[in-house]
């Protein structure tokens, strides 16, 4: 009885901030303002706070543009993670647009839709990537391009580095700042999650949805680490795959070094 009126009360909290925040996001969408690109992050803000989701930021967000962000992914509470400590828009698989309440959330906080089997459009999609990191936007990858247990970091696609290749000649200095960012889920109820507990964290491909934001309700109370790494300048002619190997090592380093409990020095996103 406890756990379903707490939430009830998540859902209702969530819904009140939801419509708050709701005309302001509207207006900014439809005038296409800078106050779209900062009111989800107070969305998500409130949303991890009220899923009991603890954030930890390592490193810091890199200040040169054009950005994009690539990270490792683990659920979709990545997305409520990486828009809580940073403006940032996501690359999300045309999928996502049609699924219930994701999919109207992503529309809302304008994500770039991308069908990776249409390459006719792609010079469309890569065009609309590179016109919004040249607006100051940062754009964040899912390099893997799936979710994994949480454990290890799964194949870098340097396919999916294709939208910086081609978006890199379209800034005016030719380059694109690519920054690795390391998301490492740590603790449960304050103690260490070991890997009978990730999949808490974790959201593989093949479990429902539902029933996994169900257990996320019940749970509550689960720690996140969020590393920035060095970023690496991608210009005009470099190769994906070397951009890739370099991204990988990375990831893999401070995931590695996140999960086994070893801190970067911390710091508070302003």
């Amino acid at each position: 009885m406890i756990t379903n009126l707490r939430i009830g009360l998540i859902i209702l909290a969530l819904v009140l901030v939801t419509l708050f925040l709701l005309p302001f996001q509207l207006v900014g969408l439809a005038f296409d303002l800078r106050i779209r690109r900062y009111v989800p992050r107070y969305w998500h803000r409130a949303a991890c706070f009220l899923l009991g989701i603890r954030i930890r930021t390592h490193g810091r967000l890199e200040t040169l543009r054009p950005l994009m962000l690539a990270s490792n992914h683990v659920s979709w509470k990545d997305i409520l993670v990486l828009g809580a400590v940073a403006d940032v828009v996501f690359i999300a698989k045309a999928e996502v647009a049609g699924w219930p309440i994701f999919g109207t959330l992503a529309k809302l906080q304008k994500c770039i839709f991308v069908v990776r089997e249409d390459k006719r459009g792609t010079g469309k999609q890569v065009n609309e990537i590179a016109a919004r990191m040249n607006a100051g936007e940062i754009v964040v990858l899912f390099p893997e391009g799936t979710t994994s247990d949480g454990n290890r970091l799964m194949e870098v696609k340097s396919s999916l580095f294709g939208a910086a290749a081609a978006a890199a000649p379209e800034t005016p200095q030719g380059v694109v700042h690519v920054q690795p960012v390391a998301i490492a889920y740590t603790r449960v109820h304050g103690m260490a999650m070991g890997r009978y507990h990730r999949p808490i964290a974790a959201w593989p491909g093949d479990i429902e949805l539902a029933p996994h934001l169900l257990g996320v309700l019940k749970e509550g109370a689960l720690d996140v680490d969020v590393a920035f790494g060095e970023t690496i300048a991608f210009r005009t002619g470099d190769n994906r795959k070397h951009l890739s190997q370099a991204v990988t090592s990375r990831l893999r380093r401070m995931l590695i070094k996140h999960l086994r409990g070893r801190d970067y020095e911390d710091f508070t996103p302003g």
